[in-house]
């Protein structure tokens, strides 16, 4: 079983909510994933695990001469208050290594994923090689590449058959 087969398997076993939770964390700040960031987010806030907003002003001091909005309760200050839940842990099993998405959790790719690539790259360009050799406009090129070749073989002959023949004078 691979990675993704297994992380999949535990995917699926979360509540709906949860699972929502999760794929909302995931493609979030993802411009490709924006529409599924959006259904997820709404889902979540439909399943009922919207993630919790708190409430932070900043802890300062008054200044003289401006006028105070009203005291703010301790409630909202910064470092008291309810933890944040909006971004799910996930739970004990699911892989967070390196072999996920090919990137290590510092953003580099891994090996495996570029060779992948890399491969892929060149079986592409094998076959569309392949491809264009089957028309006829890719046999004509291929002619032509072949008449030429041949010509420079024989004018490279006669230049050697010249010097040659300048070389026993």
């Amino acid at each position: 079983m691979s990675d993704a087969e297994e992380l999949v398997a535990l995917l699926a076993q979360l509540p709906d909510a949860e699972l929502a939770a999760v794929v909302e964390a995931a493609t979030d700040g993802k411009a490709g994933l924006a529409a599924l960031h959006a259904v997820a987010q709404s889902l979540a806030a439909t399943l009922g695990h919207a993630p919790d907003v708190i409430d932070v002003t900043p802890d300062t001091l008054p200044v003289e001469g401006y006028p105070q909005s009203g005291a703010v309760p301790a409630s909202g200050q910064v470092g008291v208050g309810p933890v944040v839940t909006g971004i799910p842990v996930p739970p004990a099993g699911i892989p967070t290594g390196p072999s996920i998405g090919g990137y290590t959790s510092g953003g580099v790719p891994t090996f495996e994923s570029v060779r992948d690539k890399v491969e892929q790259r060149y079986g592409t360009s094998q076959g569309m090689g392949e491809l264009d050799r089957q028309t006829s406009v890719g046999r004509s090129v291929e002619e032509q590449w072949d008449a030429r070749a041949k010509a420079a073989r024989e004018r490279l002959e006669q230049i050697r058959k010249s010097v040659h023949g300048n070389d026993s004078e």
